[in-house]
């Protein structure tokens, strides 16, 4: 088995967003939104579903900042007041079980070697096989309808 490692983001990277009015958010291409189901609002602080009726910012968050072609951005979820999940060790998190997704592995240059997509209850096997490649240093999990950066898997 190889080893990985998932971390949530920081919390304090969005911390101060949320004083921001709407129009303040909008102006910076934000909106804050209200979860109105038990699933389909994926925090990337927690990495845990929001409830229904919590807040959240949906924002584009830079999640491939490599000096290449592959850099890239995309959106994400983050609930007003998240804290940052526990590191995960060879463990992927809930929110990616439910979800159709976009995997993509990278070299130590931000360079991208292989990619798949798959239902999340087959994630666990593909990050297996995608690590077999020992050039792969991170895989990126994405929400492969909705195009949301879900989360980074670093070999451990």
């Amino acid at each position: 088995m190889h080893a990985y490692r998932i971390q949530g983001l920081a919390p304090d990277l969005f911390a101060p967003l949320f004083a921001l009015d709407d129009a303040a958010l909008r102006a910076h291409g934000m909106r804050r939104v209200t979860a109105d189901s038990p699933t389909g609002y994926p925090c990337r602080v927690s990495l845990d579903e929001a409830a229904p009726g919590e807040r959240l910012l949906l924002l584009t968050f830079e999640h491939h900042a490599c000096d290449g072609p592959y850099r890239a951005s995309g959106p994400i979820f983050v609930r007003e007041g998240a804290t940052r999940a526990p590191t995960l060790h060879n463990r992927l998190p809930t929110i990616l079980a439910t979800r159709h997704l976009s995997l993509r592995a990278y070299d130590a240059d931000g360079g991208m070697l292989h990619a798949r997509a798959l239902e999340g209850r087959e994630a666990e096997a593909a990050v297996q096989e995608l690590f077999e490649d020992p050039r792969v240093a991170q895989i990126h999990a994405h929400n492969a309808r909705y195009g949301c950066f879900l989360c980074r898997i670093e070999r451990a």
